[in-house]
């Protein structure tokens, strides 16, 4: 639905007031839903204006422009309880933390002149700051509680209990959801992937034994599915897992911030652009190619690092190139798919479309494919770049699309995902609850793909039979790579998740500090992929960390691997040459 952006506030000239800038994009057309949007989102600005509690970041702002509302907040430095889930966290730490947790529910509770219901504690809506405190965030579905007034059915399934689903939540609903976080932390089973309310069927101390038995019976006393046998207010919680806390003595500095990050690998070279690096290269003869925010689209020696030639378009350029017949193909935000020659840099020809193209190419039997933002896949040929055919797909497509057996594999913004034959017609069409910007890939006649609706689905390919589908923590940008029988995808909530495309079933997954929106690739049987915490990491196919490697931006694209080292675009403006061991 939107972003969180780490911003400078020029109210300030003299000094570096560093903000936090929630953004929320508007995608519907109807006036009516927009302006009830707008209303929510302002309501959520004038809660956070009322509170102060030092575990609840502080609001400065607010403002709606075009089709985007925005929040100006306290700038929350650290993880949240989703990302720091596979660490190995302290059992008294994570006992710390459920208090402070229960201190904020229990003012939320008590605020006058209303009491407030959280709504939708989880994970990821829990942040650890630098100096190790809990801060709650996100507040955009807490509202005044008012008695025994029926309201919106409305939450994260697994951790909401079953009065929310009615649309009868109270403040007992937050401690039934904080009961579900700390089972999840400690457990690290997601019962958004587990039945519904099964909690009693997972005990913690079989998944965790160091868990004591009386935080045990704290977390399962916060669990019970009649509201009435659970504590009946976030304080009595606090006490009973103060007089837990009491027994176990916290060791200092346990925080996984405190800890420092090493790095063993060396790049071979690195490239300056002028502007931010978002997309992914190709590799070709020994030539490096890539496009840049600075509106150049470069190729390098892919050796030395060394710059062959560079072209200037009108636009950013995100789009992955292809090298077909001596040509680099690519597209521009400046609306213009472009074909230069691989060798001199010179322009053959370009082809226009109605809006920014953030897709990139496939060639196929002399013709090239390509999205555009103006909603339009077009098919254009090769030689001529003339437009053979565009289908209209009803919002901008930024997938790039998949051949496989003369059909084409797209999804588009609004949440379609099309098959259409050569000719440009219709096969099926698939409806996500959000859009995809994730591309596809299909293997053995089953297509892969992930939506912004936090699922990856797995399709017939002749038929858009659904054959499983799989939740992940957040939406997913990321485009599948497909290693055997597992299936590795990135996804907003800062995890690489490895799932078995047999059963649709998660085998691991792998935490990073941010979202990762590039893709994995697969080089002997280790798998290499960038995350927006500014780091390349390399694994095993267990998931297991062999080295990671830091850049100056964050990484968005995908990294290329030829013979023995790997390539790796930044938004800090450099193209990375690294070996692929330390």
């Amino acid at each position: 639905m939107g972003a969180v952006y780490k911003a400078r506030d020029l109210h300030f000239p003299n000094v570096v007031k560093q903000v936090a800038v929630k953004e929320m994009v508007i995608q519907t057309r109807d006036p009516v839903v927009r302006a009830s949007i707008i209303r929510n989102f302002e309501r959520e600005a004038n809660l956070l204006a009322t509170l102060d509690h030092p575990a609840i970041p502080r609001i400065f702002d607010y403002f709606t422009a075009h089709d985007r509302s925005y929040l100006v907040l306290e700038l929350i430095n650290g993880k949240t309880l989703e990302a720091l889930i596979n660490e190995d966290i302290p059992i008294p730490q994570v006992i710390q933390w459920a208090i402070e947790i229960c201190d904020v529910l229990s003012y939320l509770h008590n605020h006058q002149p209303e009491p407030i219901i959280f709504r939708d504690m989880k994970p990821s809506n829990v942040m650890i700051n630098q100096y190790g405190k809990v801060m709650l965030i996100d507040f955009g579905i807490a509202k005044p509680f008012r008695g025994d007034q029926k309201g919106t059915m409305i939450g994260t399934e697994g951790y909401s209990p079953p009065e929310q689903y009615r649309g009868q939540a109270s403040h007992l609903a937050d401690i039934y959801a904080l009961g579900a976080t700390l089972h999840h932390f400690l457990t690290k089973r997601d019962p958004r992937l587990e039945p519904p309310f099964s909690f009693g069927e997972r005990p913690i101390r079989q998944f965790n034994p160091q868990v004591p038995p009386e935080l045990e019976a704290v977390i399962y006393k916060a669990l019970q599915y009649d509201p009435s046998d659970r504590f009946q207010s976030a304080k009595d919680m606090k006490m009973s897992l103060e007089a837990i806390l009491s027994k176990n003595a916290l060791p200092p500095s346990s925080h996984p911030s405190t800890r420092a990050v090493t790095q063993k690998i060396q790049p071979i070279w690195t490239f300056q652009c002028q502007d931010e690096i978002r997309g992914t290269p190709a590799y070709k003869d020994g030539w490096l190619f890539f496009g840049c925010y600075d509106h150049f689209f470069y190729a390098l020696h892919g050796n030395k690092g060394e710059l062959i030639w560079r072209y200037q378009t009108d636009g950013p350029i995100v789009s992955r190139p292809i090298i077909e017949d001596g040509n680099v193909i690519f597209g521009s935000a400046d609306h213009r798919l472009h074909v230069v020659n691989q060798l001199s840099g010179k322009i053959l020809w370009s082809y226009f479309t109605g809006a920014a193209i953030y897709s990139s190419p496939v060639c196929s039997g002399g013709h090239i494919f390509i999205g555009s933002d103006d909603a339009h896949l077009h098919a254009i040929n090769l030689m001529s770049g003339n437009a053979v055919w565009k289908f209209d797909s009803g919002s901008p497509v930024r997938t790039t699309p998949f051949i496989s057996n003369d059909k084409l594999y797209f999804g588009n913004e609004y949440g379609d995902f099309l098959c259409l034959d050569f000719r440009g017609n219709i096969r099926w069409r698939f409806r996500a609850k959000r859009g995809i910007t994730g591309s596809a890939i299909v293997f053995n006649g089953v297509v892969y793909f992930g939506s912004l609706d936090g699922m990856v689905y797995a399709m017939e390919a002749n038929s858009g039979w659904q054959m499983w589908r799989f939740r992940l923590g957040k939406p997913t940008i990321s485009t599948p790579c497909l290693n055997g029988d597992d299936l590795y995808i990135g996804c907003a909530d800062g995890n690489v998740y490895c799932i078995d495309i047999r059963s649709g079933k998660e085998q691991w997954r792998f935490t990073t500090e941010h979202q990762v929106a590039g893709s994995a690739v697969v080089h002997n049987g280790k798998i290499y992929f960038g995350s927006v915490d500014q780091h390349l990491y390399c694994l095993d196919k267990n998931g297991a960390l062999i080295w990671k490697f830091q850049t100056g931006g964050a990484i968005t694209g995908t990294p290329v691997i030829d013979q023995d080292r790997v390539y790796i675009g930044s938004t800090d403006g450099k193209m990375y040459a690294l070996p692929l061991s330390p």
